[in-house]
């Protein structure tokens, strides 16, 4: 069994630096996580994921790209989007001015390799592509099919193709999944879709929760029973996105396209938006035309505003469904601008009647909204950016103006924005560069206290590390004892539970108070348990754990391994045996064991745990050590932990033999 504290020097030591590692890695997650986007100021925001997609062809993808061509010594790419972009070594792509080259002309042949394809010609070789791409050597007479793999093309459905003008065998192509590069004819492909900021990004469908991650949808197609395009970034994961696999959402998102198609096809015109909510449904129609049912569908309020654009997302108050926002794209007569576009609308009395609080709104086509009614915060996407406005959604009244929110890559169109359930996250969608989030801003006037561990409002137990979200504390008391400050900064604080508050004597919550340059703060009482246990994630969902052995983060890179132990950092333990100091450094050395029974489960599946004790040289933290077992079916797993029969938050972990 293998102990914290060690009998030798060298376990010792090695422990001292796996949890120095932790705890660099932590603060640094932790820092990210806890960044404020005050008005004003500029913005901090962590990007989720990367820009690749995972979809078994010859190398990682991206979005569609509809151009390809050369120019001098460079290759030029065009996203679906219209921006262009340069590469001149095959491995770094840069924002570029230049206007597309004209569309060569499809060279004419006699045979074609497949109905409708386009011909390109080289010096001395032809090269067609439609479905496939194909090459011929002898002007067209005979064609090899340079992409077909097991029924597919492995380099996505082709939309351009361009010869380098010094080589006939270097050739690339511009297809439904980005950009692919031949430089041996097409006998090889790699894909040069690292580092180009392309990833389809048109709507966050959901956001990490327990071991699953934020999950994307990549195109907006409505088909009826056809399974949309939704992707995942797994907590942990590194390399790229994968298909999404969490069958609520696939389902949710079936339910949601057949219910559109269903309905389109009762109006007899596109439904462009929808949102349920109880006995209401909400639609939007290419139009702008807005129509409500409060019964289910028997009966519709139809709304027409003047000047509008297609509807394209809804809000609906989850207190009461009559209350709801509503944003609209861009004019039918212009896609740029049209004047008084109506843009953000919002009803009271579901739908009756929609008042425009478009305001100073760019006249850009909105695509998101997202809303926190405790602090009347509007979020807004746009094509020209992310807005937020200050507005009271429960009484008429003029709309706040709208501040842009800066610290976002400039001129791109944010397509969705989202909050997580607390409203402490704000989430977005970009075009091309995928998913960013950040503390969200209206926390500064409206601080909230939360778990440290994963940024949720939880039961707090003694020993817990809670962070006061939106304020820079000097003092603070929890109930009439004086809490450590273990940090703070002009968005947070970090404060340890004293160990004194006992939920065994009796008392259920916890007050909350602190102090900020003579200001006072008051919050909403705590609920005091015994125990309440969290492990310790990242924004994305990824769970701070370690190698025993190693020291090292575990994640989809660096997997655990069958036999192997693994650390996991947490919190809200509660006691611990013997007694120990609050805001004071566990020792290195026996640190004190929790006093609570701790169990581990993978997959739901007991595992053995060697050891549960406050974390060597650190405050507040608990670390507790369990034996990987021999496992039947390797890969992601469900990892979660419990205190005296109080469980944690779910989270992944990867296994291998």
């Amino acid at each position: 069994m293998k102990t914290f504290g060690g009998t030798s020097r060298s376990k010792h030591t090695g422990r001292t630096r796996s949890f120095a590692a932790a705890w660099l890695l932590l603060i640094s997650a932790l820092s990210l996580r806890s960044q404020s986007l005050p008005l004003g100021w500029p913005a901090t925001w962590r990007q989720t994921g990367n820009l690749l997609m995972e979809r078994s062809l010859a190398g990682p993808a991206s979005g569609a790209i509809t151009r390809v061509w050369y120019s001098g010594h460079s290759l030029f790419a065009q996203t679906q989007s219209g921006r262009v972009f340069e590469n001149m070594d095959l491995d770094t792509w840069r924002l570029s001015n230049l206007a597309p080259a004209a569309l060569p002309a499809s060279i004419a042949v006699k045979n074609l390799p497949e109905s409708g394809a386009v011909v390109r010609s080289g010096n001395n070789i032809l090269y067609a592509y439609g479905k496939y791409v194909w090459r011929s050597e002898d002007s067209g007479l005979h064609w090899d099919n340079k992409t077909f793999y097991r029924g597919r093309s492995l380099v996505g459905h082709p939309n351009d193709l361009a010869v380098n003008p010094d080589s006939d065998d270097n050739i690339t192509v511009a297809t439904s999944a980005g950009v692919f590069h031949s430089a041996d004819g097409g006998i090889s492909w790699i894909s040069l879709n690292d580092g180009l900021p392309n990833l389809p990004a048109t709507r966050i469908w959901a956001l990490p929760s327990g071991d699953q991650g934020v999950q994307l949808a990549t195109d907006d197609d409505v088909v009826p029973n056809v399974v949309p395009n939704i992707v995942q970034w797994e907590p942990g994961q590194k390399a790229a996105w994968l298909p999404a696999t969490n069958p609520a959402i696939i389902d949710e998102a079936i339910a949601e396209i057949s219910q559109r198609a269903n309905l389109s096809a009762q109006r007899g015109k596109p439904v462009t938006a929808l949102a349920n909510s109880g006995d209401f449904i909400y639609t939007g129609m290419r139009n702008g035309e807005l129509s409500v049912s409060a019964d289910g569908g028997k009966t519709w309020i139809i709304f027409t505003p003047d000047s509008a654009g297609p509807v394209q997302r809804f809000w609906v108050s989850p207190q009461d469904a009559r209350v709801a926002v509503a944003v609209l794209g861009a004019g039918p007569n212009n896609p740029f601008r049209v004047g008084s576009t109506a843009h953000v609308l919002r009803t009271l009395n579901g739908g009756a009647f929609w008042d425009d609080i478009t305001g100073n709104l760019p006249d850009a086509a909105a695509s998101g909204v997202a809303v926190d009614l405790a602090s009347k915060a509007i979020y807004v996407a746009s094509s020209q950016g992310l807005f937020l406005s200050y507005t009271d959604l429960n009484s008429l009244g003029a709309a706040a103006a709208w501040t842009p929110l800066a610290g976002l890559p400039v001129g791109v169109a944010v397509h969705d924005v989202k909050l997580d359930a607390q409203g402490n996250q704000l989430w977005v969608a970009l075009d091309g560069y995928g998913v960013f989030s950040t503390l969200a801003p209206h926390r500064l006037r409206d601080p909230k206290v939360v778990s440290a561990g994963d940024m949720i409002s939880r039961a707090v137990a003694p020993g817990s590390l809670i962070s006061v979200l939106g304020a820079k504390l000097d003092t603070v008391r929890v109930g009439n004892l004086q809490a450590p400050v273990l940090a703070s900064s002009a968005s947070s604080t970090e404060i340890q539970i004293p160990f004194g508050a006992r939920a065994d004597t009796g008392a259920s919550s916890l007050t909350v108070s602190g102090t900020s340059g003579g200001a006072t703060f008051n919050f909403s009482p705590l609920t005091l348990s015994p125990v309440s246990p969290v492990i310790f994630v990242s924004a994305d969902g990824a769970p701070m754990l370690l190698d025993a052995d190693q020291g090292v983060m575990l994640d989809a890179a660096n997997p655990a391994h069958s036999g192997t132990s693994i650390q996991i950092l947490a919190s809200g333990l509660g006691r611990v045996t013997p007694e120990w100091p609050s805001g004071l450094a566990a020792p290195l050395a026996n640190p004190p064991k929790v006093a609570g029974t701790v169990h581990a489960f993978l997959d739901r599946i007991p595992v053995e745990v060697t050891q549960a004790a406050l974390a060597p040289g650190y405050v507040g933290f608990y670390l507790i050590e369990i034996k990987v077992p021999k496992i039947v079916n390797y890969g992601p797993a469900e990892l979660q932990i419990d205190v005296s029969g109080v469980p944690s938050n779910p989270v992944r972990v990867y296994i291998e033999p």
